[in-house]
C-alpha cells in the first residue's frame, strides 16, 4: 500500500502546527463542530485509558467483537511504521488499514476546515477518527486515548457504550502530574456518566481508589479486575471468571502472563459493552489476537538476519518502569521454556525514566547496547543512555545503530554457548523504526 499521498497532507500539517500535545478540548470541539460533529454519530464506542496495556486491551477487544462476526473500527495512537496503523476500518471478516487515498482526503477535509487557526496535528488527526469512523459503517468503534483523558482529544465522545481503565503508573509527569493519584484523576477524565466503567489489574490501590470513587460519583456500573471479574493460568490454560462463571480457554497468544489479566479486562469490557460473545468466540480471539510491537518476535527480515544464528529476537515498545516490569516477567516464562543469555538493544526518548526502566533487568541481562533514537528529536544519546543502565546495575556500551548492535554480537558470539534472546526496546519509535528497517511493517 502506498504512502505518499496522507504522508503528504500530514507534512503540510506538520509545516503549519505545533508537535506533541496541548491539553485542552477548546481546539478540537470547534473543529468537531465545523464538520458535523461526526463524534455523535459512531457506532458503540470502548474508549480505553491507562498508562500501560491500552494497545494490547484494544487488540483484544477487537479480536472479540471479530470473532463474533462485527465489524470493528479500531483507533490506536502512536503508529510504528505508518500513519494509516491509527486507523482499523472495520469490514466483515477482519479491519483492515485505512486506504491511504481514503485517509488523505479526508485529512485534507479536515485541514480545510479548521481555516489554519491554531490546533495540533494529533486534533486534527483525531478529528480524522472521527470522520472516517462515522462515515464508514461499522458495529463497535475502539478508541484508544493518545494522553491522559480528561482533556485528551478524544475524550469528545459523549457517551461510551464502556469505559476501560488499564494500569495507571507513573508517566507523563509533566502533563499529568508526578503522583499516582493525579495521574489517576486524569485517566478517570474518560468515564461519562451512568455509562458502565472496568478498571483493569492496577498495581496501586490509591489509583484504583480514585476510579472507583469517580465512577460512583458519576452513577456508573464498575467492574473491578480482582473483585468482579479476574483471570488465572491452570494446567496450561486460561480460566476467566466473572459473575457469570468460568470460562476454560486457549492462552493468549500475546507473549507474557500479563497478558491474561489485560485479556480478562477486554473481556469484562466488551460484555460491559453490552455485545454477547460467545465461548468459543473468546477461545478464537485469544488463539488470534495480534498486536504489533509489543513483545514481538521480530519476523524474518534484513535485520533479524544479522543476529546470531539461532537467536531469538524480540522488539518491545514498552518505555517506563512499569512496562519494563512486565516485559522482564514475560522474558522470565520465555527462559522457563528454553535457556538462553538475555541481551538487550535499547534507546530511549528524554521525558521516560531511562533508569526506572533498566532497573527491571537487573540480574537478567548480560549486557545493554545502547543506541540513538533517529526517529525523536527527543531521544536520549546513545552514550547518555548507557550511563542510565550502567545506573541500574547493568553492564552497557553505545553502538550506532541497532543493525551494528546484531552485527556486533554475531561477530562476537562464542558458538559453544545457546543462541542468544535478544529484547530490542525502550521506545515505540525505536521499534517503528527496526519494524521499517526489517521490511516487515504491521498490516
Amino acid at each position: 500500500m502506498t504512502t505518499l499521498l496522507a504522508d503528504r497532507e500530514i507534512d503540510r500539517l506538520l509545516a503549519l502546527h505545533p508537535k506533541g500535545f496541548d491539553l485542552s478540548l477548546e481546539r478540537i470541539t470547534r473543529l468537531l463542530d465545523r464538520l458535523g460533529n461526526p463524534q455523535d454519530r459512531l457506532p458503540p464506542v470502548i474508549h480505553i485509558a491507562g498508562t500501560n496495556g491500552k494497545g494490547s486491551a484494544a487488540a483484544f477487544a477487537r479480536a472479540l467483537l471479530e470473532a463474533e462476526g462485527l465489524r470493528v473500527h479500531v483507533h490506536t495512537s502512536p503508529h510504528l511504521v505508518n500513519w494509516h496503523e491509527r486507523y482499523r476500518m472495520g469490514a466483515k471478516g477482519g479491519g483492515r488499514l485505512v486506504d491511504d487515498a481514503v485517509l488523505a482526503e479526508a485529512i485534507s477535509r479536515a485541514a480545510e476546515v479548521n481555516r489554519g487557526e491554531p490546533i495540533t496535528v494529533f486534533e486534527i488527526l483525531t478529528a480524522v477518527t472521527f470522520m472516517l469512523f462515522s462515515e464508514h459503517p461499522a458495529d463497535a468503534a475502539i478508541i484508544e486515548v493518545g494522553l491522559g483523558g480528561r482533556f485528551d482529544a478524544t475524550n469528545v465522545i459523549s457517551r461510551a457504550a464502556a469505559s476501560l481503565i488499564m494500569p495507571i503508573s507513573l508517566d507523563h509527569q509533566s502533563f499529568l502530574g508526578d503522583r499516582v493519584e493525579l495521574i489517576a484523576a486524569e485517566k478517570a477524565g474518560i468515564i461519562k456518566p451512568g455509562c458502565p466503567v472496568v478498571i483493569g489489574a492496577q498495581e496501586s490501590g490509591t489509583a484504583q481508589d480514585v476510579l472507583v470513587e469517580v465512577a460512583d460519583r458519576l452513577g456508573c456500573p464498575v467492574s473491578i479486575y480482582g473483585q468482579d471479574y479476574l483471570a488465572y493460568e491452570e494446567n496450561g490454560r486460561m480460566i476467566y471468571q466473572d459473575q457469570f462463571g468460568l470460562m476454560d480457554l486457549t492462552p493468549p497468544r500475546l507473549p507474557g502472563r500479563h497478558q491474561f489479566a489485560n485479556a480478562a479486562a477486554a473481556i469484562a469490557t466488551v460484555k460491559a459493552a453490552g455485545f454477547e460473545i460467545g465461548h468459543r468466540a473468546v477461545d478464537r480471539a485469544m488463539a488470534n489476537v495480534a498486536w504489533p510491537g509489543r513483545m514481538q518476535r521480530l519476523p524474518q527480515g534484513r535485520l533479524s538476519d544479522l543476529a546470531p544464528e539461532g537467536a531469538e529476537v524480540w522488539i518491545d515498545g514498552g518505555h517506563n518502569p512499569g512496562a519494563g516490569l512486565v516485559i522482564a516477567e514475560a522474558l522470565v516464562e520465555q527462559e522457563e521454556k528454553i535457556s538462553r543469555p538475555l541481551f538487550l538493544i535499547c534507546g530511549m526518548i528524554n521525558t521516560k525514566d531511562q533508569t526506572g526502566y533498566f532497573r527491571a533487568f537487573e540480574g537478567m541481562a548480560r549486557h545493554v547496547y545502547t543506541v540513538p533514537v533517529s526517529m525523536s528529536e527527543a531521544g536520549v544519546p546513545n552514550a547518555e543512555l548507557a550511563v542510565r543502565a550502567i545506573e541500574a546495575g547493568l553492564s552497557a556500551e553505545p553502538v550506532s545503530s541497532v543493525a551494528n548492535a546484531l552485527m556486533l554480537l554475531r561477530d562476537t558470539w562464542d558458538e559453544s554457548e545457546a543462541p542468544p534472546r535478544i529484547l530490542i526496546g525502550g521506545s515505540l519509535y525505536l521499534v517503528g523504526a527496526v519494524l521499517a528497517e526489517n521490511g516487515t511493517p504491521p498490516t
